[in-house]
């Protein structure tokens, strides 16, 4: 299955429920899938609709491919910890996403074309693998010849107003950060229910 290239807040409205980054997404005025008419008409999904819901939302929210995804839970079933938690990990700790979680991109899809053009730097090396899993104690910066750049001279001027959770350090003045901890479930995205998605590729 093709990465979804079209519009976020139309797979927002599909949903049910945001899964973009704007500010502006229909779903804050209008809480239910498109050609629903109010929260009253929205059908009551089956335990399989949920976890598929599940699952799309949280590949769609990350823009990953269906195999990758399942790669992901491959990866996570054979280790002793909670699969659940580790698939969560897993995404939260690629590179693109970092880059995102760190203020560094306003979208994960900007992050992803910043890590995937080469202006990114993993201590001191460039990746430009948006699917790179980065470790805790590793440094995120921006190539030296990148930082001239208009995109990122601005990106400074507008520090400040980013959120950064607790498992990641960043410095606005030096447009770098680094990788503290691995997250802990309660520091990752409560409104994707990891547990659904593991039912339904444990089938």
């Amino acid at each position: 299955m093709a990465r979804y290239l079209g519009p976020k807040h139309r797979l927002c409205r599909r949903l049910g429920e945001k899964v973009c980054t704007s500010d502006k997404c229909p779903m804050m005025r209008r809480n239910y899938p498109a050609g629903v008419h109010g929260v009253k008409g929205r059908g009551k999904l089956t335990a399989f609709g949920r976890q598929l819901q599940e699952k799309q939302k949280a590949r769609y929210t990350y823009g990953i491919l269906e195999r990758q995804f399942h790669r992901y839970y491959d990866t996570a079933i054979k280790r002793r910890e909670a699969t659940d938690l580790l698939m969560m990990q897993l995404l939260e700790t690629r590179l693109d996403n970092v880059v995102f979680r760190l203020g560094l991109a306003k979208t994960r899809a900007a992050a992803r074309q910043l890590v995937g053009h080469g202006h990114v730097k993993v201590n001191d090396k460039k990746v430009d693998i948006p699917s790179y899993q980065v470790k805790a104690g590793q440094t995120i910066g921006i190539d030296e010849a990148s930082l001239k750049s208009a995109y990122f001279t601005e990106l400074k001027k507008n520090w400040g107003k980013q959120i950064v959770p607790e498992w990641l350090a960043a410095d606005g003045k030096e447009l770098k950060g680094q990788m503290l901890s691995q997250p802990a479930r309660e520091q990752m995205p409560q409104n994707i229910d990891m547990s659904l998605i593991v039912e339904f590729y444990s089938k």
